[in-house]
């Protein structure tokens, strides 16, 4: 099989995805298939009725593979899925599909098809920098969590624990951005410096990790220092994860849950997850559970 993995690294990118891409190629070798990285920026796109010669990388017309790896993930623009709605148009398997990326980029979206559902989220305000903050008071109170509508690795994502400290915040990104939009959430105080983090592939819950935030940060990202420990999957984190995959029609997604109590809550999904600390730390291959995954539906078995 023939693959091509799609990948930039973004501006904001805490930790670029050298261990994640350097583990896909390994495995790709030893499952022995063809598989290229590629960035955005190397593809040239024509349309025209001769489909077969419509995508170029580097000027020269390549033989299309057999599947795509998107690894872009938030950081996903405008070319990015261009390119990637391009390459299904020619029959080309991509994992995840242009639309599932679009969805999961926007976090305030991602959160009103789950609730659309019925799943468990964070209660949840779309505001502009200009808001009114008794009103954020009385529907989520404080500590609040402040999020940009995109981003990923804990990137665009505060914590303002008091009424000052968020008129504060807010005041600074309206001195920065007039009119910025932002989600404001509410803080889950069982998940401060805590989460989970649960890989799901091909409607299979493969495995699940519990970051620490390893500090006095109430982020537990493990590309920012964070601590990670194996997780039990117990039903009801595989079917919160499962569903949220299946809703947001991921075949390869991160479901990050916070503890609520003795429940959880979905705080969002990643469409290209990380996944060097969860091999760290449980008996997982990610690359082989994804390779196996992908040859079973293209139905290549060679």
């Amino acid at each position: 099989m023939k693959g091509w993995i799609i990948y930039k690294s973004a501006t904001n990118e805490v930790r670029p995805e050298t261990f994640e891409l350097k583990r896909l190629l390994e495995e790709a070798e030893r499952h022995r298939m063809d598989v290229r990285v590629f960035s955005p920026e190397q593809f040239e796109l024509i349309v025209t009725r001769d489909d077969r010669k419509s995508v170029m990388v580097d000027g020269e017309v390549l033989q299309l593979p057999d599947f795509v790896l998107p690894r872009m993930g938030a950081g996903t623009n405008y070319f990015g899925l261009a390119l990637i709605r391009h390459l299904e148009r020619l029959g080309v398997k991509t994992f995840n599909s242009s639309q599932s990326i679009e969805t999961v980029k926007d976090k305030m979206y991602t959160l009103q098809i789950l609730a659309e559902h019925n799943l468990p989220v964070p209660k949840t305000m779309l505001i502009r920098s200009k808001v009114d903050v008794d009103l954020v008071d009385k529907h989520l109170g404080f500590p609040v969590v402040v999020k940009t509508i995109a981003g990923s690795q804990g990137c665009g994502v505060f914590l303002a624990e008091t009424r000052n400290k968020f008129i504060d915040l807010i005041e600074m990104i309206s001195a920065y951005k007039e009119d910025a939009t932002m989600i404001l959430q509410e803080f889950v105080e069982t998940s401060r410096g805590i989460d989970l983090r649960v890989i799901t592939i091909g409607g299979r819950a493969v495995a699940a990790m519990k970051r620490y935030s390893g500090s006095d940060s109430f982020k537990a990202n493990f590309s920012r220092g964070g601590l990670v420990e194996p997780y039990e999957i117990t039903p009801e984190i595989e079917w919160l994860a499962l569903e949220t995959s299946r809703i947001l029609n991921l075949d390869i997604a991160g479901i990050d849950l916070l503890f609520d109590g003795d429940h959880y809550k979905i705080c969002e999904a990643n469409s290209s997850p990380g996944f060097e600390g969860l091999e760290s730390c449980c008996n997982v291959n990610i690359p082989e559970e994804i390779y196996n995954f992908l040859r079973v539906r293209i139905h290549r078995y060679d």
